[in-house]
């Protein structure tokens, strides 16, 4: 158990959180506490603007120890993740060689293979592992389930014919039935049952190996909101040891057999609660499972086996924000993820390359994207450090209140009947589409921001050059392919400003935005740049100005550029006067926009004026329009 420690700074006298909410009450002066400072989540819970000691006192969670069940502090005692990079294979000789020099010089712990289905025999396998030593270098390999099977029985051959020590030997093998409903929309049936036992059989060749995967960063990529990822999880692995002993296998064996891959949003220290939630609620749930086991190794003091109820979490950073334009903000993106995993006590990460959306990562991204850890291991000391969230009032509070919402979540899709059935009736899918749309919308009216997509964008950048055509077939020989049922949608955050903003490159023509500025400088200032970055998300050419003396002058020299759209860039109180000025000069010339939602709005609209921007427009809608406008297609 924890130890409680001496207190810091005695000299201070304590403040209580009544005492906090009087002040920020007094210094709000009128304005609702719980309107301004409360920040209303996506997760079905609030956060409040401050914690304090109250907020976690009798919290069970508090007092346990790295490596103590629950959990909530971590499986094991240290902070030592490994460093993971995935490998599509292609060539399996290139394959090789790769692999070998990136554990051999980069600082690689941890190897991903991607198989193609039709390849996997024990020649290509051979040759892909030719080199690497299975007891230092934890292998994971994907590839279609048909063939997991007989991808461990290849492996633990190979390893035996190496000499190597199997239960020194760690890794997986990527057995995931649900991603038939929920990727390739195809409904599961009860087949996979006996696959999987098949498959769980084939896996006890490998004691060290993982051999059913939890794919949450599917729901991840897809735009789910924590909740629903960790909730979603949960109930997929409980519908994995459910139905697997039912079918006649140990629990304990079924559990020590998963392993959860999760995504890593950026909603930093949120990233952290799930985690530390995700491990509390997993080994709850594993350990109302098992019955008394005195003679099993790690028992607790009840006389449970908990060794079992210790949850195996790979993290690989979100696609779902990641961006074709401005592609260089992704490594802050990514770097921010790994960090909320790493301080989180996750198993192993892997970063994606930040153009790893766009074409085939290259020898530098990939550089990049491996030492993104690296600096979080040898400079800034993560590893060195269980835990180090704990105690935080604000992380300690979203742990308890995530998994308060999670359990909800896990609850109510077990009284349907459970994942499988949720995710066949694509109730899963739907929920998390839903999401995605909902933040796509926060996106598109800039409460959410993609820096360099929908706030600041680079003015000059193209990109339609860079983006390289996907292959978007399905390689697996198991005949997947139409869709009976909801598939996961997984369209990113950036999706619609990119085809938006793509769709003007394509055109060969970039409208013209002149900034007429003219009336008080900070205001026509402020607008002026507003109206710049608003109209830039669509590849628009921004003209801007320092100022007209008079609103002809303006129009004047828009015409002069050869303007496709003029903004009116002034003060709320000029707009009286210069907008109808500067319309009846426009006439039906060029497009006239206001920046700003002044109080004469109605008298100006009244007058036939159509378009103003500001900070409450739907910026993606509104550029959709003005494209139309411009005759540039979608």
């Amino acid at each position: 158990m924890a130890e409680a420690t001496e207190t810091l700074f005695p000299e201070f006298p304590p403040v209580s959180a009544q005492q906090w909410t009087d002040k920020i009450t007094a210094d709000l002066k009128g304005v609702p506490f719980g309107k301004k400072m409360i920040w209303k989540t996506g997760e079905g819970f609030d956060v409040n603007p401050f914690y304090c000691a109250e907020d976690i006192e009798g919290l069970a969670i508090t007092a346990s120890l790295p490596g103590e069940f629950p959990y909530v502090r971590g499986t094991k005692i240290c902070n030592s993740w490994l460093v993971r990079q995935d490998i599509d294979v292609i060539d399996y000789r290139d394959a090789n060689e790769k692999a070998k020099k990136i554990v051999a010089e980069s600082g690689v712990t941890s190897l991903g293979f991607h198989l193609k289905g039709d390849e996997v025999n024990e020649a290509n396998v051979a040759l892909l592992l030719d080199g690497i030593c299975p007891e230092k270098t934890e292998l994971n390999f994907k590839t279609c389930n048909r063939k997991a099977v007989e991808l461990i029985g290849i492996l633990a051959e190979l390893f035996g014919t190496k000499g190597a020590d199997t239960s020194k030997c760690k890794g997986s093998v990527a057995y995931n039935p649900y991603k038939r409903p929920l990727v390739d929309g195809t409904v599961l049936d009860d087949d996979w049952v006996n696959e999987a036992v098949a498959v769980v059989k084939a896996g006890e060749a490998l004691p060290g190996y993982r051999v059913l995967a939890v794919d949450a960063c599917f729901l991840n990529d897809a735009g789910s909101y924590i909740t629903q990822e960790l909730g979603y999880a949960l109930s997929w692995g409980n519908d994995l040891i459910a139905k697997l002993s039912d079918a006649g296998l140990p629990v304990e064996v079924v559990a020590k057999k998963i392993k959860f891959n999760f995504g890593i949003s950026s909603n930093y220290f949120m990233e952290i609660a799930k985690f530390r939630t995700a491990r509390w609620l997993w080994a709850e749930i594993v350990k109302a499972y098992l019955s008394d086991c005195d003679k099993q190794p790690d028992r607790c003091g009840d006389g449970y086996c908990v060794c079992a109820c210790k949850m195996k979490t790979h993290a690989r950073t979100s696609a779902w924000n990641l961006t074709v334009f401005d592609a260089y903000v992704n490594l802050l993106r990514t770097q921010t993820e790994t960090m909320s995993a790493a301080i989180a006590g996750v198993d192993s990460i892997t970063v994606s390359p930040y153009d790893e959306i766009f074409k085939t990562p290259d020898d530098f991204s990939e550089r990049i994207a491996r030492n993104q850890q690296l600096l979080l291991k040898e400079e800034c000391h993560f590893d060195k450090v269980v835990d180090p969230a704990a105690g935080s009032y604000y992380i300690e509070t979203l742990t308890y209140s995530l998994a308060e919402a999670v359990w909800k979540l896990f609850l109510d899709v077990e009284d349907k009947g459970g994942f499988t059935i949720a995710a066949n009736n694509g109730e899963v899918q739907q929920a998390v589409n839903e999401s995605n749309k909902a933040r796509r919308m926060m996106i598109a009216t800039r409460r959410l921001s993609l820096l360099g997509t929908n706030q600041y964008p680079n003015f000059t950048e193209t990109a339609g050059d860079k983006i390289e055509t996907p292959d978007s077939g399905c390689d697996c020989g198991c005949g997947c392919g139409s869709a009976t049922v909801t598939r996961l949608d997984f369209s990113r955050g950036a999706f619609d400003f990119e085809t938006l903003r793509l769709a003007t490159e394509k055109s060969g023509r970039r409208p013209k935005v002149f900034m007429l500025t003219i009336g008080n400088l900070a205001m026509r200032l402020a607008r002026s740049q507003f109206s710049s970055n608003f109209f830039a998300c669509a590849g628009y050419e921004i003209i801007d100005n320092l100022g007209f003396e008079t609103v002809k002058d303006g129009i004047e020299a828009a015409r002069e550029k050869k303007a496709d759209i003029i903004v009116l860039c002034s003060s709320d109180d000029e707009y009286a006067v210069f907008a109808p000025e500067a319309f009846k000069l426009i006439g039906d010339k060029e497009l006239f926009v206001v920046a700003g939602a002044p109080a004469c709005m109605d008298d100006l609209k009244a007058a036939g004026i159509d378009h103003f921007i500001n900070v409450k427009s739907n910026v993606l809608e509104t550029l959709r329009m003005f494209n139309q406008k411009m005759n540039i297609g979608s």
